[in-house]
């Protein structure tokens, strides 16, 4: 349509299809269509500035996700329909030049949207340093959080309900889904992954799955061995309760730059309780702890989660921070977010 002399000025997700339709289940499928709205670009139409463009973009997608939003618009419907009004910028030239003279064709304008758009909404469920961290930027969460809540946020489904049932579904549909993980075309999380610096391949087996064109976010269940080792949540929690040494935020979850941890006296080697540095390849991320903070509370183990959770307000913001936001962001009625909901009410007030 650009080829052919056609400036896009806007797109508009219209309500086609079918609720609970098999296409839609387990998936993060259109609920909508959208429709792009074009006019005739003008014969005299300029030459665009790349710099102006991307000054113009955030700006002109930050203000239709907020329009979007409020008219119930969510998930993967209020992210293809941002492409439209993005468009509008890039199309309305004849032609966009960097200032050497160089074209800047569709594909690479398509690829600074998707990031523009995922920034967008991480600023909207984490804050402003994740928006805007790339590899590791001080003061935002790691990047297993930010694929996660990015993840999420697609997810969320524009068949939504204020008392936040889906239309043609139910809490039980909703739960059977999560038992398995939620999952994403490759292509949708490869768009918002790669523009942002998250290299999905760091985190396949860990926080997702990819397969036959398709990312799982794994469920928080099939975390445990990672996180806590063969003896699970349960020897975990009794060398929580037991620990004799002080500093548990320190022996339990070190920083990621701390020195590597003494030696374990339990045979899990993972994330979580590993410490022989020889066996270690990751140190605990704040997604981490949160979900074994999650298990610990889906196993009962109390004291040990409120051990836990006091040694994380010690440490800093970060784990309520990010709790607050993934219970948000998980579907309700999901496994995830009664676990979250629950391990919250066992936070000091």
């Amino acid at each position: 349509m650009i080829r052919g002399g056609w400036t896009i000025t806007g797109s508009w997700p219209i309500s086609t299809e079918r609720p609970g339709r098999p296409r839609s289940q387990d998936s993060a499928a259109l609920a909508t269509s959208v429709h792009l709205i074009c006019r005739p670009r003008p014969e005299n139409a300029p030459i665009g500035d790349w710099a102006d463009v991307l000054r113009e973009l955030p700006i002109r997608v930050a203000d239709w996700i907020e329009r979007l939003q409020g008219e119930g618009i969510r998930g993967a419907d209020l992210v293809f329909a941002c492409i439209g009004p993005a468009l509008e910028i890039f199309s309305r030239y004849r032609a966009v030049e960097t200032a050497e003279g160089q074209e800047v064709g569709l594909p690479e304008y398509l690829e600074k949207v998707w990031e523009v758009v995922g920034r967008a909404a991480l600023q909207q469920v984490l804050g402003t340093s994740e928006a805007q961290a790339r590899n590791g930027l001080a003061g935002a969460l790691e990047e297993d959080a930010r694929l996660t809540a990015l993840f999420l946020w697609t997810l969320q489904s524009t068949e939504v309900e204020e008392n936040g049932k889906k239309k043609g579904d139910d809490e039980e549909a909703v739960e059977r889904v999560a038992s398995r993980g939620f999952s994403l075309p490759f292509d949708v999380v490869r768009r918002f992954a790669q523009p942002m610096g998250i290299d999905l391949d760091t985190w396949n087996s860990r926080i997702i799955d990819q397969k036959k064109g398709v990312v799982r976010l794994l469920p928080v269940a099939e975390r445990s061995r990672d996180l806590f080792g063969e003896d699970g949540a349960g020897a975990a929690a009794d060398w929580i309760e037991n620990d004799p040494r002080d500093g548990l935020q320190m022996s339990l979850f070190p920083s990621m730059d701390d020195a590597p941890r003494p030696l374990n006296r339990r045979r899990g080697k993972r994330a979580i309780l590993d410490g022989d540095a020889e066996l270690q390849t990751i140190n605990a991320t704040t997604l981490d702890r949160v979900h074994a903070a999650m298990l610990l509370q889906a196993s009962g183990h109390a004291n040990a989660l409120r051990t836990l959770i006091d040694a994380e307000l010690d440490r800093g913001p970060d784990f309520m921070r990010l709790a607050n936001a993934l219970s948000a962001l998980y579907p309700r009625g999901s496994q995830e977010k009664r676990l979250l909901d629950a391990m919250l009410l066992a936070v000091p007030r």
